[in-house]
Order: C-alpha cells, then sequence, then structure tokens
C-alpha cells in the first residue's frame, strides 16, 4: 500500500458521522462505518498530502471543481455528515485568522471584490433567484411558502421592524436588485436611497425606478458607505452586506452608520454571524467572496455598544437561510441547460458546492443569520413587542 493511500485511510476513517463508501484512484472501494452507506466518495485522482495538510478546505474545495473528486449521493448531505461529526478536524478546517489580520476592504479593495461575485451578470442569477432578484435569506412564514414568497415576507419582516411612517428616509447599504427599497417606497411612501458597489445590480435599480413610475421616492447610487457625507436617515438597512466589510473594518462600518442616522433613528443589520471570531475559509474566500468575512455576535454587539446603540431586538433565521439555499441550489440545477451556455463545468462545480455546502452550514449551525435592530438614542416610540407585526 503506498503512503499516499495510507494517509487517506487513516484520514477517513474519522471524518464522517454516517457509514460511507470511497472509490481510490485504482479502483480499490472501502467502506466506513456500520450499516448501509449514505454517500460514496470516488478520487479520480490522488490529491496531494501535503496541499490536505496544509488546506484540507482549499484542498478539496478545487478537488470537486476540477473532478479529481466524484461523489454518489447530495453534496449537502455529504457536508453535513462532515460537520456534525464534531471530532472531525475538517469541521472546522479552513479557518484563516492570518490572512483576515492583512486583508484591507478599503474602498478600492471592496469594489473589487464586490465585482467578482456580483458582476458575473444579472442573466445569470436571474436564472436560479426568485422573481424578486432577492440574493439573501428569504423568511418562510410556512414550509410550504414559495421562494418568493419568503423572500417578500423578508422585506415585509424588516420593514415592519423599522415601524416606517411615511415621510422618513429610508438607507439601504448594498441595496441589490432593489426589492426593499422599492417596496417601502410603495407600501409606506418613504424616501429611500440604496447604494451598490456593482453596477450589474446599479444598471437592474434603475431600470425597476424608471418602470414602477418611482423616481420621485426611489434613488440609487453606485456608491460605497464611506462615501456618503452630509446626510441623515431615519432607518438604515443592510441585509447581507457587513459580511463583505472584513473584520479590520467593523467599527468603521459602524461609525458610518452613526454619522449618517438621526437621533432616535433605526438600523437593522440582517447579516451572517458564526458562534466564534475567524470567519469563513479560504476557498470560499477564493473562489466565492474574496475579502469577505462572517463576524461573531459577540464583536458586532461590543461595536454596537462603542457607538452607543440601543439594540433593541435580535432574531435568528438560520434554518430560514438553510431553506433559502436549498432552494436556490436546487433552481441552480434546474437552470443547467441555460447556465451552459455561458459557463463552463469547473464553474458549475463550484457554485453547486458553494450553495451546497453553505445550506449544509446552515443546518448544521457552523453558522447562523441575525437581525440586530438597535436605535440611536433613546426611542420610547418603537411598538412594545413584535405581536404588532403581524394582526
Amino acid at each position: 500500500m503506498s503512503i499516499d493511500k495510507m494517509f487517506y485511510k487513516t484520514l477517513l476513517e474519522s471524518l464522517f458521522s454516517d457509514p460511507f463508501e470511497v472509490e481510490f484512484w485504482d479502483g480499490e472501494v472501502e467502506k466506513y462505518g456500520e450499516g448501509e452507506s449514505k454517500f460514496k466518495i470516488i478520487f479520480n485522482e490522488h490529491i496531494s498530502k501535503a496541499d490536505i495538510i496544509r488546506d484540507p478546505s482549499l484542498a478539496f474545495g478545487e478537488g470537486y471543481m476540477t473532478k479529481k473528486i466524484e461523489i454518489e449521493g447530495t453534496i449537502q448531505g455529504v457536508i453535513e455528515s462532515l460537520y456534525n461529526n464534531k471530532e472531525s478536524f475538517l469541521s472546522n478546517s479552513g479557518k484563516y485568522a492570518d490572512l483576515i489580520k492583512r486583508m484591507s476592504n478599503n474602498i478600492k479593495n471592496s469594489k473589487e471584490n464586490i465585482e467578482h461575485h456580483y458582476d458575473i451578470g444579472n442573466d445569470f442569477y436571474k436564472l436560479w433567484l426568485d422573481d424578486t432578484m432577492t440574493y439573501s435569506c428569504g423568511y418562510f412564514r410556512s414550509p410550504e411558502d414559495s421562494l418568493t414568497t419568503a423572500q417578500r415576507n423578508k422585506v415585509e419582516h424588516i420593514l415592519k421592524k423599522f415601524a416606517l411612517v411615511k415621510g422618513q428616509t429610508l438607507l439601504d447599504i448594498g441595496c441589490g436588485w432593489g426589492e426593499l427599497i422599492i417596496t417601502a417606497a410603495k407600501e409606506y411612501r418613504v424616501k429611500t436611497l440604496g447604494i451598490t458597489l456593482s453596477s450589474e445590480q446599479f444598471a437592474k435599480v434603475n431600470e425597476r425606478i424608471k418602470s414602477e413610475g418611482l423616481k420621485d421616492l426611489v434613488q440609487v447610487r453606485l456608491a460605497d458607505y464611506r462615501e456618503l457625507k452630509n446626510i441623515k436617515f431615519d432607518r438604515i438597512v443592510s441585509v447581507g452586506m457587513v459580511e463583505h466589510v472584513g473584520k479590520k473594518h467593523l467599527p468603521e462600518y459602524f461609525e458610518a452608520v452613526n454619522s449618517l442616522l438621526n437621533e432616535k433613528g433605526v438600523s437593522m443589520l440582517h447579516c451572517i454571524t458564526s458562534l466564534d471570531e475567524g470567519g469563513t475559509n479560504t476557498w470560499i474566500d477564493k473562489y466565492i467572496f474574496p475579502g469577505g468575512y462572517i463576524p461573531s455576535v459577540k464583536e458586532l454587539v461590543y461595536n454596537m455598544s462603542n457607538y452607543k446603540f440601543y439594540l433593541n431586538d435580535l432574531e435568528s433565521l438560520r434554518r430560514h437561510y438553510g431553506k433559502t439555499l436549498e432552494c436556490w441550489a436546487t433552481n441552480f440545477e434546474n437552470a443547467l441547460p441555460e447556465i451552459r451556455k455561458t459557463k463552463d463545468e469547473t464553474f458549475i462545480r463550484m457554485w453547486r458546492l458553494y450553495l451546497n455546502s453553505c445550506a449544509a452550514s446552515f443546518n448544521c449551525g457552523n453558522i447562523d443569520l441575525h437581525q440586530f435592530l438597535f436605535v440611536k438614542g433613546v426611542n420610547n416610540e418603537l411598538p412594545w413587542t413584535r405581536e404588532y407585526m403581524y394582526k
């Protein structure tokens, strides 16, 4: 037996929580665990032992992308089995504490990082997002809700927490394709401004504003939140954006919110969170979200308290994001005939792995999704409970 194969067999023995099979590059099949196998991992080629030891997340991610690894069974199921085995070294691999100390998400780098992910093209995202083109966690008031319903529920859930009054002003930092700012303007008659660093999103939002006849109430700018000066808002929302800020720049984000928010103003931070500091993994950083960092709840609350914000409400939507990602993964597979017209197989396998691994991460509690509602100063005019929201 080769040294490489001995290394693999030893590694695989304690990797997953379910029984499984492995087929090695020479055709040998090995079964692990008791009972019926839940999945099979096929190594078409061996991956260097040095690469696995150096960064297992990156090594296995690239191995799947380049077809060195195949999976029989669901990718989500394999990754959940990995994460459910808390003793597996891979379940916590890929943290990059040294890297995040060196990264700088200044305005120039932030724009480049956002373009890497969001400017793949509106046509691509339209193939597998819902009708509202919302690329963030939905809110399933019922398990039977469609993805479009869940996304509209999410926007409604956020806007109701804001207790909006006609004539107020709202800023959306990282407005995506504009669903929230357009809904706020139409339903509550508030004046909204959305900002984005994606030229594709900027073009689409402008198109929507024009078609909806909302130019008097809705504006969108191609701008970084740090570029907004001498302007104030009653409400500030950020949905799935702070994950792009970076650990080093979290205080800068809250400083900007503090300077842009009116006294007694309310802000909502809807974002992915982690239990511990340390962020994401190197495969995600290299291929999906360069410059990304998932903050811990503790880090965010600490930064809020530094600016004397009052934390009014905190809610976890972890399971909602797991279900959202499962919907996206299904839509992605159904759209493959169209996607293959413009994207190669490496790109497809990369996105398949991304969507399924993220669904597994939320379902297993590796990461969470929280909504933080916080206030600048004392505001005794907000509703006492959440009960008012759905009466």
